[in-house]
């Protein structure tokens, strides 16, 4: 079974199209607000409790913070005032910063790394975090470029972790990501946008393609 996060949410119309979907039966397993400072996605700690809790199907689907070069201390209490159930760390965070984390916040910690070597995921692999997020690596940005990670190297190595693929995944290229790669999870974002706005049919889409991985969040509560 591959899971699904969707992130990037961030207005009160994208929770109406989750809980449309829902009634469906059409639910990720996570979904994603962007807390890291300057960011085109990026909402307060108390714009995600509002808008999780507008989440009809919020029993079944788990919300996840994405900070960058943040302190633990900022972190863990942007996510105490949210509710959420993971922080992602997608900026430099090292083993030390994981260590304070966990001293300050009981949810799971993911740690993302941006793919250039294989040495990049092994280095990642041997932190405590709870699960990686491998992604596409940029000069310019620590994520959210729309740019395909490097799905040769990523199968390449041999990861103990439970792993997301992300970077540039979309309808088109969900089947591939999936058969190809194998991994615990999927996050998407941009690949459900439209002129930079969350798309109704796009994450319907995506959501149908996820049925045949066998995912078990399709029954939403």
């Amino acid at each position: 079974m591959i899971k699904l996060k969707l992130c990037g949410i961030r207005r009160d119309e994208d929770i109406e199209i989750l809980n449309r979907l829902s009634k469906e039966k059409l639910c990720p397993d996570w979904i994603g607000f962007v807390l890291a400072q300057g960011y085109r996605r990026t909402i307060s700690p108390e714009q995600a409790a509002e808008l999780y809790a507008k989440l009809e199907s919020k029993n079944s689907v788990k919300a996840v913070g994405v900070f960058i070069n943040q302190s633990a201390e900022y972190v863990a209490a942007s996510a105490n005032r949210a509710g959420l159930k993971v922080c992602q760390m997608h900026g430099d965070e090292d083993e030390r910063f994981i260590q304070r984390l966990r001293k300050l916040y009981d949810g799971e910690i993911w740690k993302a790394v941006r793919v250039r070597t294989a040495e990049d995921i092994l280095v990642a692999d041997k932190l405590s975090c709870d699960k990686l997020l491998l992604d596409s690596f940029s000069e310019s940005s620590y994520g959210g470029t729309g740019k395909k990670a490097d799905w040769e190297l990523i199968k390449s190595v041999y990861v103990n972790k439970k792993f997301f693929l992300a970077g540039g995944i979309n309808a088109d290229n969900l089947n591939e990501a999936c058969e190809k790669i194998h991994p615990y999870g999927i996050d998407i974002s941009g690949g459900t946008e439209t002129d930079g706005v969350k798309d109704e049919a796009k994450i319907r889409r995506i959501l149908e393609i996820m049925r045949r991985y066998g995912k078990e969040q399709i029954c939403c509560e």
